[in-house]
């Protein structure tokens, strides 16, 4: 006998309606999930587009975030709000029993976010951010050759580089380029991922400090459009990244140990929908007289069974029913990852607003 899926509903609709069309999609390969709700204020605009799009027919329609939270059809929520109306509907699901996947960014500062994990913890309910590469096979492939003493050694540095180029349309209007109700810019939409790489790669180990690199780009409103930062740990590893919304398409990780290197060049989004390649190398050194490399860097090919948001729905949703039918306890590790990504882009923030200081990183 086939057990029940998750039921799903989702808080939100209107600008962000291709990322729920992308997302109801993936919920529908997802066998043991299905989409029940959906609550908009714009319900008129939500219901046209959800019919163009192909939801199923049987999601109800909801004037009010509340209604939905109120459903008893309802398992959990997804939440792709802008950052500063993210943590007040997370707080509100969580306390109705309903677990939380947060788009990212998750909240404008930890202090927010600590609310949302609190009301999550008392609740009992499992909270995810949206960090979709996290999910993707090739995530643990890498990280098991930069694990390895023998072929990656220690890690010494990670080069992180999102960044697209968005027309004069999307500079004007987007909702995460305006004070409220984001303000967080290209800082929360492409420094959240890098943020997160270089966390994945140091083993989630909170770096010492950071400092903002010169040259942050804003707009009239102030909002960050291009940004970077270095980030310093007491064992001396290092780390830079940048992001920017004013630059080519561009999605780069470089992590380099004693002995190896690593490499992607699509680390956010795969080139390919169903597989995904990264390059490695170890001992590298050159021939004599420096005419060549002795041994070049090796590719790697990963092949994935479902899209990477489909894979992050069904991680979410097996852990959520793992919680409501079997009794266990929600899987810290990820609001853990959460949290620490939030604190590393708040001193990054911090460290922008104090003209490029050093910023001790909080706890």
């Amino acid at each position: 006998m086939a057990e029940t899926p998750i039921r799903l509903g989702i808080l939100g609709y209107g600008e962000i309606s291709r990322r729920l069309s992308k997302l109801s999609k993936a919920i529908a390969l997802v066998s043991n999930a299905t989409l029940v709700a959906i609550g908009s204020r714009r319900i008129h605009k939500a219901t046209g587009i959800t019919s163009a799009d192909g939801f199923p027919s049987w999601v109800k329609m909801y004037e009010s975030y509340e209604a939905v939270l109120d459903d008893p059809d309802v398992d959990a929520v997804y939440v792709p709000l802008p950052a500063k109306l993210q943590p007040k509907w997370a707080v509100a699901a969580a306390e109705k029993k309903k677990h939380v996947l947060l788009e990212k960014p998750v909240a404008p500062d930890v202090v927010e976010l600590d609310r949302v994990l609190a009301a999550c913890e008392a609740s009992g309910v499992q909270l995810m951010d949206g960090t979709l590469w996290m999910h993707h096979p090739r995530t643990p492939e890498m990280k098991e050759f930069i694990s390895d003493t023998q072929r990656f050694g220690q890690l010494k540095s990670i080069h992180c580089c999102f960044t697209y180029y968005a027309n004069p349309e999307f500079l004007e209007n987007d909702f995460r380029l305006k004070p409220d109700p984001d303000g967080l810019g290209a800082l929360g939409d492409c420094g959240w991922y890098c943020i997160r790489a270089i966390l994945w790669a140091a083993d989630h180990q909170l770096p010492n400090s950071v400092t903002a690199l010169p040259g942050s780009v804003f707009n009239n409103a102030g909002v960050i459009l291009s940004c970077g930062a270095s980030l310093d740990w007491a064992d001396g590893k290092v780390a830079t990244f940048h992001c920017s919304v004013l630059s080519n398409l561009t999605m780069e990780i470089t992590a380099t140990g004693t002995k190896g290197t690593l490499q992607l060049h699509d680390f956010v989004i795969p080139f390919k929908h169903d597989t995904a390649s990264y390059s490695t190398a170890s001992e590298s050194s050159l021939e004599e007289l420096s005419t060549g490399w002795k041994a070049r860097p090796s590719e790697h090919s990963v092949a994935n069974d479902l899209p990477q948001e489909a894979l992050m729905m069904r991680e979410f949703v097996g852990l959520v029913a793992g919680i409501k039918r079997d009794g266990k306890e929600p899987d810290n590790k990820w609001p853990a990852m959460t949290r620490k990504t939030q604190l590393v882009l708040d001193a990054v923030k911090a460290s922008i607003e104090k003209g490029c200081e050093a910023v001790e990183v909080g706890s």
